[in-house]
């Protein structure tokens, strides 16, 4: 079964990050959820998330894929922390997604150069090596990128089709009374 790790940073999306786990999990996908150090995280919105472990303690692990939940400013938590870059370097080869604000840490550690990519309106306008595409979810390659909270379902989705296929993500889309 695919592994897959979610850093969880004090002031993310907690629609987003709560999304992303709880549609990955009905997959029967192995979710890991890493805080930045050893304490509850309190999302954007004041939801307080307790994560499974550590980065540090997550980072002795392999991953089929990282998931990078948005929000401000836990987005920029996940940008400023050394760990997350040197984790985006490792995962190369790997499936990297992103939501909301966090596809500018992609950008940030050169992931999204000559690539299509998304994100909440106006994160990427500055970024000009990126082919920027006004989607829900725009894949190119290993590099899943998607617009905000209100996409955070679609963006699942796809991420359960990349990982297990189509007809687990049909059995779990049905589930949810779409």
């Amino acid at each position: 079964m695919p592994k897959v790790l979610i850093p969880l940073a004090q002031g993310c999306e907690e629609l987003e990050a709560v999304t992303i786990i709880d549609l990955l999990r009905r997959a029967n996908i192995t979710v890991i959820t890493a805080g930045l150090d050893a304490t509850p995280v309190t999302a954007s919105r004041g939801v307080v998330l307790i994560p499974d472990t550590t980065l540090a303690e997550a980072l002795n692990q392999e991953f089929d894929m990282l998931v990078l939940p948005g929000g401000l400013p836990g987005a920029d938590h996940l940008n400023n922390d050394s760990r997350i870059h040197k984790l985006l370097k490792d995962m190369q080869g790997k499936y990297i997604a992103a939501i909301c604000a966090a596809p500018k840490i992609l950008a940030n550690a050169g992931l999204l150069t000559g690539k299509s990519a998304t994100s909440y309106p106006g994160v990427l306008d500055t970024v000009s090596t990126v082919n920027f595409i006004d989607k829900p979810v725009v894949r190119d390659g290993q590099i899943i990128t998607s617009r905000g909270p209100g996409t955070a379902m679609d963006f699942s989705l796809e991420l359960i089709e990349i990982l297990v296929g189509r007809d687990i993500r049909a059995k779990v889309e049905a589930g949810l009374v779409r």
